[in-house]
């Protein structure tokens, strides 16, 4: 597999301390022909699953033969695995954690190594900063075109989860959860549109969407077709049902937080609650 000479970031470092910094300058120092990409440096701090989201949303785009370096790590400096896989043309750099779940389920094939060759590493080893002193070293000798197999040898054991899936209440209404708010406040859930079909078709039967207090009967193909400061709901670009606010902020103006209860209600429904 050709190498393009690659290496993508995804972190819950910020861009206020040193630390996505460091693991730059521990790549160019390794391999200075590299080629970085700060995916995101904005993953809410040790949340596993928003990491996981990132990355399988975004690696796809990236040449076969890209290195992935994904650090959200609240387990760093205790037992568990640095890992490397080999996800069909791709390859991704990470604590075993279930970081990669979701780009696990995305794939047809995968193949996981424990990184074990610590003459990789950068020494000395720090008990805290395993992405400056594991990962990055690691990932700038795989963009750099050294056989996966020298690091080490292959897992059958690492972690996986599924993400949460949307389920149908006893009162017929699909269930589902706030996965995720971006930056513009936008709540997108867990609901795919192969999970509730019939709103996506030319004359969609009557429909309320249920999230804390308020009810959405609109759904809509892109963004501006609703008015300002309307509450709507969209398929957005991760495939996801979303719930918006043109130009505003649905989180906060309907008061919805991360994990909030979605349901969605065809007909007459109830209202939830009621």
């Amino acid at each position: 597999m050709a190498r393009p000479h690659i290496v993508t970031l995804t972190t819950d470092f910020g861009l206020v301390d040193h630390f996505a910094g460091a693991l730059r300058g521990v790549l160019l120092d390794v391999f200075p022909e590299v080629r970085i990409v700060d995916i995101t440096h904005a993953i809410q701090a040790y949340d596993v699953l928003d990491g996981a989201l990132a990355i399988s949303e975004s690696y796809k785009y990236f040449p076969g033969g890209s290195v992935h370096m994904v650090v959200v790590d609240p387990g760093v400096g205790s037992e568990r695995r640095p890992i490397l896989a080999t996800v069909g043309e791709h390859y991704f750099v990470a604590p075993d954690n279930g970081v990669l779940s979701l780009v696990y389920a995305q794939a047809e094939s995968v193949l996981v190594r424990e990184i074990t060759s610590s003459h990789y590493f950068r020494q000395p080893v720090s008990s805290t900063f395993h992405g400056r002193d594991v990962f990055a070293p690691v990932a700038a000798n795989l963009a750099k075109g050294v056989d996966p197999a020298k690091f080490g040898e292959e897992i059958t054991d690492y972690v996986r989860f599924a993400a949460p899936k949307p389920k149908t209440a006893a009162d017929g209404s699909l269930r589902g959860i706030v996965l995720k708010i971006d930056r513009y406040g936008n709540l997108i859930t867990n609901i795919r549109a192969s999970d509730a079909p019939q709103l996506l078709g030319n004359d969609p039967p009557p429909f309320r969407i249920v999230i804390g207090k308020t009810e959405i009967t609109e759904i809509y193909s892109h963004y501006a077709q609703a008015a300002p400061g309307e509450a709507f709901a969209v398929v957005g670009s991760m495939g996801f049902l979303e719930i918006s606010v043109n130009r505003g902020a649905a989180a906060k103006q309907l008061g919805i937080v991360k994990g909030a209860e979605v349901a969605v209600r065809m007909g007459g429904a109830a209202a939830a609650g009621s």
